[in-house]
């Protein structure tokens, strides 16, 4: 056993272990500490556990009073992306993932939300991938993302998802890397199967703990972690589970690239060691080595993916027919 190994268990053994807030079983057991190593919000570590009963990590306690902090005004999500090689590849790659997902719903006319779309950089591109799409809304929370996505053509609501009202259904809803962010993930996704067309799609990324580089970086501030603004992490299994007690069927679960996680991992252990610099000004996903490190891994991710779990997956899933809904809350045995 390493120091910093044995350091972690001293502070493992002085922790209350709190129940898992999906299950609420009380069988978790202290995972990891991490800090905020890419915008550096909170000088504080932050503790993680992990439910023995339903697979998931999850963020305790949860920094519900730090939104405003935590997700500073240069957060990714709200700055217009650049055009970059990288993020060019990245664009082309989500079309053609929402295309394939497009062409199995039916309709002449559709509607698209993204929760959490921040400046609807993604409904830009939904609209290029299906030339059916009409109407694009987003509900998220910051005021300068508001103003670039109005500017793009979208609707914007500024507001918790569980707090966001409509009268109409959607025929696709988006929550890419969204609900990993929440308190509650099967409450929101229950929200969102509330808003789904009969014939919808709702189409979730979210970070996968159950790969190689969240092991290899379990201890290092791992990249998926994204600490403090992830909440809770899934594995295929446990989002299937969370799926079910949303009552939403999952119709495909498929792998992607985690470069990011990979970038910012490598990125932290450089700066460590003194070979790169970042800080609150200047936070490390907008270094000029992060493109360059996305692009290494995820080459090396496409390429293993046939045969490995990667850090990322999507999940493609619809409203579940009456038969297969559960009638009753989930407990620790059967979330």
């Amino acid at each position: 056993m390493t120091l910093a190994q044995a350091a972690l268990e001293e502070v493992a053994g002085r922790l209350d272990r709190p129940a898992c807030p999906l299950c609420k079983s009380p069988d978790v057991q202290f995972w990891t500490r991490a800090k905020d190593v890419e915008y550096f919000t909170s000088t504080s570590w932050f503790n993680y556990f992990c439910c023995a009963s339903c697979d998931i990590l999850f963020l305790h306690p949860l920094p519900l009073d730090q939104l405003s902090q935590i997700y500073p005004s240069n957060y990714y999500a709200y700055i217009q992306a650049g055009g970059s090689i990288v993020k060019r590849i990245k664009s082309r790659l989500d079309r053609n993932k929402l295309r394939r997902v497009l062409k199995h719903i039916p309709g002449r006319e559709l509607k698209v939300l993204d929760i959490g779309g921040g400046t609807g950089e993604l409904l830009n591109q939904v609209r290029l991938a299906d030339t059916r799409v009409r109407f694009t809304q987003i509900v998220d929370l910051d005021a300068r993302a508001e103003e670039l996505a109005r500017a793009a053509g979208h609707e914007y609501s500024r507001c918790r998802i569980e707090d966001f009202q409509c009268n109409y259904s959607f025929d696709l809803i988006l929550l890419l890397n969204l609900i990993e962010h929440v308190e509650n993930p099967v409450d929101v996704l229950q929200k969102a199967g509330s808003m789904l067309a009969p014939d919808g799609r709702i189409l979730i990324k979210t970070p996968n703990f159950d790969s190689i580089d969240a092991r290899l970086f379990r201890h290092r501030s791992w990249g998926g972690y994204h600490c403090p603004r992830h909440w809770i992490l899934f594995t295929a299994g446990s989002l299937r589970n969370a799926a079910v007690a949303a009552r939403l069927k999952v119709d495909r679960v498929s792998y992607t690239q985690g470069a990011p996680f990979w970038a910012i991992s490598i990125f932290e252990l450089l700066r460590r060691s003194g070979v790169l610099t970042a800080s609150r000004t200047a936070p490390a996903p907008y270094h000029f080595t992060i493109p360059i490190l996305q692009a290494i891994f995820a080459a090396l991710d496409f390429a293993r993916r046939p045969l490995s779990r990667t850090s990322q997956m999507f999940a493609e899933m619809s409203i579940a027919p009456k038969r297969e809904q559960i009638t009753e809350a989930p407990t620790p045995g059967n979330l």
